[in-house]
């Protein structure tokens, strides 16, 4: 009796186990928002050229193949070498096809075609012939070799130009980003043939499934060798994640290691990515329009007008980067932007001396400039944030040094502004700022286009607002508040004791609105400060807004910020913001 008792207990705890395990597995692979990536199309019959290999490497290799992509035109034009263009190579990953690069490689043309070909690029692809390169690791080293022997061939092409490269820039997908950055490894390989590597969805830091030696033997190599040659390898890498919708390879897994002595590493997940701002999946990464179209606009803006190649200069790669996939201001690329503006022209000087301002421009037949003097703000608040819903690319915020009510020349602080979906806005501590006298926002002349422009003053107290999570074991049944009555434009919510990968939370947000004509947008935005891993959520109020709040990276032991919720509100409503544990959200982070 007694046995058979112990035995039915090992069989309901066996079945609970299962039943947990099964949640997790749930909201892993179902527990994700919907796909909202745009499919990218091609306007012109997509031809792939193969290249021809030495007959040696064609006998060494008779699996893999290289591809020149092209449409149209182009792909008639380029049928007849050598190519004028600048190098990309696209490496597919664990059963990849070459003809994933028909993406990029289409909308770089098209890009190219707007520019009438005053830059363009030629983007190649290796056939690795769908290898499973995730479940069996022996062909690794040999696609390693087979790609060093495709860059050769492929600056070969390129011999005699004027503007011939010397490098080629790589974007691998998947698996691909390994192999990539296993070129490294080889013995007989120069650095200097690789001038930009971008990876989308790689798991740098371990395989997903080690299967078999040959994989981790491979993944060791590689990344001991990065590691113990960081002061050595200046090779500019971006590493794209796809989100949560990427199950099969989570995002915790692509980041690259931060190393002290190699500062020419970003690792970023696509929902923090400006202009994209969505998760993609493991596949979708290489098509998503949104995060395509952010990459070739990386790759034009990399370009040296002096050597029509990708530059050289590393700072400037970072600085593209760091445009494009880290914080965007809403303004074009430059490399060394001038600070000092010149306000002058017949345009209208407005003063502003309330603390909160909004004004509506519609058909404005004359440019303003509306000036705040900030010294008796400074008296009683500690920060000013201004936004636009105007989303071009010229500069829309000033600031006047020491000046009594206007200026000749101004400080250009849209450099320090921050595009989001639907505004770019601005923040400023005034105590960083002890020089500045007045602020000065700027509303063109616009004929036909409606857009609102608001600024206020407020204390950091009333507007950075603490919510501490609930305790992991609350199982959801006990959750934490704060109300929002103070008519603000922007809030910073620290999440408290949040840090750490096995928590999970569901964010509640209700927004309660004043009888109002049009619609109102508020921006949530998930902010984690010690990686690249942020996320937007978009709702029109009045609504009620749930929000998964989870970690890809888990807060480094020394770092001491907090993760924010980040609200971009409308002083016509009121906030409610919940939080609660979500058990099946843990389940799923511990199964991932």
């Amino acid at each position: 009796m007694f046995l058979h008792s112990v035995n039915l207990w090992n069989l309901a705890f066996y079945v609970f186990m299962v039943f947990l395990a099964t949640l997790g597995l749930w909201d892993v692979f179902f527990g994700f928002e919907e796909n909202k990536c745009s499919m990218s199309y091609m306007f012109e019959y997509p031809e792939y050229q193969k290249i021809e290999l030495p007959k040696k490497l064609a006998k060494r290799y008779p699996a893999y193949e290289l591809y020149l992509y092209g449409e149209g035109s182009y792909a008639e034009e380029h049928k007849i070498l050598p190519l004028t263009g600048i190098p990309v190579l696209f490496l597919p990953g664990n059963a990849g096809s070459y003809k994933q690069v028909r993406s990029i490689g289409s909308i770089a043309l098209r890009k190219a075609e707007d520019i009438d070909f005053k830059y363009h690029f030629d983007f190649f692809s290796v056939n690795f012939n769908e290898e499973l390169v995730a479940l069996y690791g022996g062909s690794l080293q040999k696609q390693t070799k087979f790609v060093h022997e495709c860059i050769k061939t492929i600056l070969k092409l390129y011999k005699g130009q004027e503007f011939a490269p010397k490098s080629v820039a790589i974007i691998g997908h998947s698996m691909g980003g390994l192999v990539a950055r296993a070129l490294l490894t080889l013995k007989n390989f120069k650095h200097d043939l690789i001038n930009l590597l971008i990876t989308q969805a790689t798991p740098h830091v371990a395989p997903v499934m080690p299967l078999d030696r040959f994989i981790t033997d491979f993944y060791t190599t590689v990344n001991n060798y990065w590691i113990l040659n960081a002061r050595h390898i200046n090779l500019t890498t971006l590493s794209v994640a796809g989100g949560f919708r990427d199950y099969q390879v989570r995002s915790g897994l692509t980041f690259l290691p931060k190393l002290s002595h190699h500062t020419s590493a970003l690792s970023v997940v696509s929902s923090a990515v400006p202009k994209t701002w969505v998760s993609t999946d493991h596949l979708s990464i290489v098509w998503c329009k949104q995060l395509q179209l952010t990459t070739v606009r990386a790759f034009f803006d990399l370009i040296d007008a002096d050597t029509k190649q990708i530059t050289q200069n590393s700072k400037k790669k970072l600085s593209v980067l760091n445009h494009h996939f880290i914080r965007h201001p809403s303004k074009h690329f430059e490399e060394n932007p001038a600070i000092i503006s010149e306000l002058t022209g017949t345009s209208m000087w407005v003063p502003v001396k309330v603390s909160k301002w909004t004004y509506v421009a519609y058909n404005e037949s004359e440019k303003i400039y509306f000036t705040f003097p900030l010294e008796n703000h400074r008296k009683i608040y500690t920060h000013v944030y201004c936004q636009s819903t105007m989303l071009d690319t010229n500069s829309w915020i000033f600031a006047c040094i020491n000046s009594t009510s206007m200026c000749l020349q101004g400080v250009d602080l849209s450099w320090k502004a921050e595009l989001l979906p639907t505004i770019k806005y601005l923040t400023l501590r005034l105590q960083d700022y002890p020089s500045l006298s007045h602020l000065v926002v700027y509303v063109p002349s616009v004929h036909g286009s409606k857009f609102v422009v608001d600024c206020e003053f407020f204390k950091k107290e009333k507007r950075y607002i603490q919510l501490p999570v609930t305790h992991l074991f609350s199982f959801g049944l006990s959750s934490r508040k704060v109300v929002l009555n103070t008519n603000g434009l922007y809030y910073n919510l620290e999440l408290l004791n949040f840090g750490q990968i096995y928590q999970a939370f569901k964010i509640n947000v209700v927004s309660k609105c004043s009888a109002v004509k049009e619609e109102i947008t508020s921006i949530y935005r998930l902010h984690i400060p010690w990686s690249y891993e942020d996320s937007l959520t978009i709702a029109q109020a009045p609504s009620s807004t749930e929000i998964s709040l989870k970690l890809h990276i888990a807060q480094p032991e020394n770092d001491t910020h907090v993760a924010l919720l980040k609200m971009y509100t409308s002083s016509d409503c009121r906030y409610e913001v919940t939080v609660k544990t979500s058990f099946s959200q843990i389940l799923g982070q511990v199964v991932a």
